[in-house]
């Protein structure tokens, strides 16, 4: 361990957060989480006695360190999962011995949803979170949030209340589908970093019902409340809430390279799917002080099929900047297209045209450049910054391609961006694209028609999950007489 890193970790905080081990030439090697910083960092330069081999060349090669610190572990886990998402070092991957990043599934399609685990998320209407990294600490905090917000973790039956029930930990006896789902929408909430807005609401309602002589679900509420204040000394679900954006590395690099007036604390990404013009689509993702935010991101079906990615890119962003969007989704502070020269240009004519100055770039695939065009982009791009960042730029008639090395961190952070949009609108793509083909397997159906189809796709998504759906399903979905033709079209499939 060299002097200058000796004295650095003599500053560390006892206080929970992420570590960054860097090598000499400043590239990041591995990303982890702590519960005390302290205690956990300064492990890897104590004795190597006990160390499997993997750890000790991980610990040969960190030249420096660095940590942000945050509120509770679970900032640190969700942020820790984002930062190995972003940076991808590769002792990360070498240490992680082939283990699977664990995701929470939620399907809020259900009447009555259930809350459960996943190493395989599947394009089936459900709502994902994650990807975490400690799958044991993920589970720990989801039960210890069930004391607050009761929910299912297998799809219940009709059969008398089980111990969970008893023990506060699933829905009473009589509680409505609505009702539990407004709870488990608080979940949601809760672990997409809005605690504080929660606890007030609960607050607010206990009041409420104090007031209105209601004691029994003012007790009710007050306990709830005490609970969610318990959490905080335990373990956390948060993440945007308590991030200090200032400490975030690439977006300080970002505001100092483009000019920026101040750190975008929102960040929008867009890119176009589609398969030779047909279910053409465009996703809109959403990082907040640089972590991605996933409640937050929106997609788009265009108006018209088109095998045209300037036009699909520029009728998304005029959707977007329309007033009502702006209202109810608020202004970024910068916006990332996905492609080159033509996608940046067609977007910016749709911002000019809704009399926006919202800074614009892109990001070319080839060569990962940065594209700014000369007067419409909003941005200032500093000599400065880019000489101590080792890039350069190319000069064309209306546009400037910005060429940093690609383990810079403004880099990586404008690759994640890129690539969360690029997945989000591949998997949209692919569920119209399978539910179109559903459809059309269905249009053979005699009796069946459009309204019919459309109920039979939301529920089942597939022919083959049609097929192996019981017939009680069926019947609740179509009504009998439906049922019982559809039952035997699908004994001669």
């Amino acid at each position: 361990m060299n002097s200058a890193l000796s004295k650095k970790l003599a500053t560390l905080p006892r206080s929970p957060g992420v570590y960054f081990h860097k090598s000499a030439s400043g590239e990041i090697i591995y990303v982890g989480k702590a519960a005390v910083l302290k205690n956990r960092v300064r492990q890897y330069f104590q004795s190597t006695r006990d160390m499997d081999i993997k750890t000790r060349a991980l610990v040969a090669e960190i030249h420096d360190t660095d940590w942000i610190e945050t509120e509770s572990e679970i900032d640190a886990l969700f942020l820790e999962s984002e930062m190995v998402k972003r940076y991808m070092p590769r002792f990360n991957i070498l240490l992680r011995d082939d283990k699977s990043q664990l995701f929470v599934r939620i399907d809020m399609k259900s009447e009555w949803p259930y809350v459960s685990f996943t190493r395989n998320p599947a394009d089936d209407n459900a709502e994902y979170f994650g990807p975490y990294y400690n799958g044991y600490a993920v589970k720990k905090a989801l039960r210890y949030l069930r004391k607050v917000f009761p929910y299912y973790t297998k799809a219940p039956t009709k059969d008398r209340p089980d111990l969970d029930v008893h023990l506060g930990l699933s829905p009473r006896p009589g509680t409505a589908s609505e009702e539990y789902k407004a709870t488990l929408r608080k979940l949601i909430r809760y672990m997409e970093g809005g605690r504080k807005a929660l606890a007030r609401e609960i607050e607010k309602e206990m009041q409420l019902a104090a007031k209105l002589h209601d004691f029994e679900n003012a007790a009710r509420l007050r306990n709830k409340l005490n609970d969610l204040r318990e959490l905080q000394r335990r373990i956390m679900f948060g993440d945007r809430e308590f991030l200090d954006i200032s400490k975030d590395k690439a977006l300080s690099d970002l505001v100092d390279l483009l000019g920026l007036k101040k750190i975008p604390a929102r960040i929008e990404g867009y890119d176009i799917s589609h398969m030779s013009g047909t279910n053409v689509v465009a996703s809109m993702v959403v990082f907040s002080n640089g972590v991605s935010d996933r409640a937050n991101y929106r997609k788009f079906k265009t108006r018209i099929e088109h095998n045209n990615d300037f036009y699909n890119m520029n009728e998304t962003l005029m959707r977007r900047l329309s007033e009502k969007n702006l209202k109810a989704w608020g202004k970024p502070d910068l916006i990332l297209i996905d492609g080159g020269k033509g996608q940046l240009d067609a977007a910016l004519k749709a911002r000019d045209a809704r009399e926006q100055t919202i800074p614009f770039i892109g990001l070319a695939k080839r060569e990962e450049q940065i594209v700014i065009s000369h007067d419409r982009s909003n941005v200032v791009l500093s000599k400065e910054k880019l000489k101590e960042l080792d890039g350069y730029t190319t000069i064309t008639d209306d546009f400037t391609l910005v060429n940093v090395p690609h383990s810079t961190h403004i880099i990586k952070l404008l690759q994640r961006i890129r690539d969360e949009s690029h997945r989000f609108a591949v998997s949209y793509h692919t569920v119209l694209k399978r539910a179109q083909q559903t459809a059309s397997s269905l249009e053979d159906i005699p009796g069946i028609g459009p309204k019919t189809r459309s109920k039979l796709i939301r529920k089942f998504g597939s022919v083959r999950a049609l097929k192996s759906a019981s017939e009680v399903d069926i019947v609740a979905t179509v009504g009998p007489a439906r049922a019982k033709q559809l039952h035997a079209y699908l004994q001669t499939l």
